[in-house]
């Protein structure tokens, strides 16, 4: 239990720490993978730049453009999960530390208040009830809370994941599709 004000700065310190180190880890990998994947789309480009300059026809042309499509496509979404998965792991992390603060700050407020009420005066137990009614229904509140992000994280994990199979599935029909016109 927090019992002195520099134990209680410390705490807020190493909180603001955690945060802000995971921000800029988070950060300085989503620049590296733009810095790659700018670097890839610049040499991809001039690969392709050269070989459309050997084109003689539109049959070569349409065939290149379709060659020349897939490697882009997979490319693009595999940069998508890549943000994807950055991005998580760092909702991830901050929500199991913010979890622990909450449970932590919880057990800690509990106790203050059962040895502020052990202390209450007789008479007062409709007000002890009502104090501990209240941080029932605020740890149920919070619980709910968290359950609903869960779930609307996980629904939008399996909407990513089925927007990606749809494009690689796409992608893969109408390659042939081209191909055979």
């Amino acid at each position: 239990m927090i019992t002195k004000p520099q134990e209680f700065a410390k705490a807020g310190f190493d909180s603001v720490s955690f945060f802000a180190n995971t921000a800029f880890d988070s950060i300085e990998r989503l620049a590296a993978l733009n810095l790659n994947a700018s670097r890839s789309l610049v040499e991809a480009s001039f690969a392709n730049a050269n070989a459309l300059f050997g084109v003689k026809d539109v049959q070569s042309f349409l065939k290149l453009q379709q060659e020349l499509a897939a490697p882009a496509i997979e490319k693009g979404l595999d940069y998508s999960r890549s943000v994807y998965a950055i991005t998580a792991e760092t909702k991830d992390k901050v929500a199991k530390q913010v979890e622990a603060q909450v449970a932590d700050t919880n057990a800690k407020v509990s106790g203050l208040v059962e040895k502020a009420l052990a202390s209450a005066p007789a008479g007062s137990e409709v007000a002890v009830a009502a104090v501990k009614t209240a941080i029932k229904s605020a740890n149920e509140a919070y619980e709910g809370l968290n359950k609903a992000a869960k779930q609307a994280a996980e629904v939008a994990e399996a909407s990513v994941t089925a927007a990606t199979e749809a494009t690689l599935k796409a992608a893969n029909v109408t390659a042939p599709k081209a191909a055979k016109k």
